[in-house]
């Protein structure tokens, strides 16, 4: 693409990609609750599926923006943005994969963890949403998630407190990586709210 069809190019919709990105992510994230709830590894393997089709969704993204001279909102933002979103969900996906590849069920206390994650993640979406709507309504919302996500992590400490009570060892070693992949999915919505934040006192 030549300089001057860059400078006029079309102008893209990132409010909506960002939107459809973020609602993969939070249906991938109630799918992810659901496996925990069955223990039914299908439920499992729905995570995988839009785990798959989101990368599509932003690899759509990334290649629009480095096509698009002008953004709604600082470019950069918008790559971490779309990054940390997509984070969220392959760390559900990576739950997923370990826990089949391990051969563990599903417990009270994963459930407990990805109950938060879920509730978090909406708050991340609707946020999302919010970007070219409702800024104050949408700042709060990012907030509210940042808040669940210290949830997370205090059940998280509690959870592996628990777990080392254990006698199995080897039990012991694999719920600890599924406890670590589920706080880093934590640490993924912390960022996402910050970035949004970010966005957001900008805007205003």
């Amino acid at each position: 693409m030549n300089v001057f069809k860059w400078l006029f190019s079309k102008e893209i919709d990132f409010y909506k990609l960002l939107e459809e990105q973020s609602k993969l992510t939070l249906q991938g994230v109630c799918a992810l609750e659901k496996y925990m709830m069955t223990g039914n590894i299908e439920d499992g393997h729905e995570v995988n599926k839009l785990e798959k089709i989101a990368d599509r969704k932003r690899e759509a993204l990334v290649n629009e923006l480095d096509k698009t001279f002008i953004t709604p909102f600082d470019r950069e933002d918008i790559f971490q943005l779309s990054k940390a979103i997509d984070d969220i969900l392959d760390y559900s996906d990576t739950t997923v994969k370990e826990m089949e590849m391990y051969k563990l069920k599903p417990t009270e206390e994963i459930l407990e963890i990805v109950t938060v994650i879920k509730i978090s993640t909406e708050f991340i979406h609707k946020s999302v949403c919010n970007l070219n709507k409702n800024k104050k309504e949408g700042m709060k919302q990012a907030l509210k998630a940042k808040k669940y996500e210290n949830e997370v992590e205090n059940l998280y400490r509690k959870n592996l407190a628990k777990l080392f009570e254990e006698e199995d060892v080897k039990y012991i070693l694999k719920m600890r990586e599924i406890f670590r992949h589920l706080s880093n999915c934590a640490d993924k919505i912390d960022l996402a709210g910050d970035i949004l934040g970010h966005i957001y006192v900008k805007m205003m």
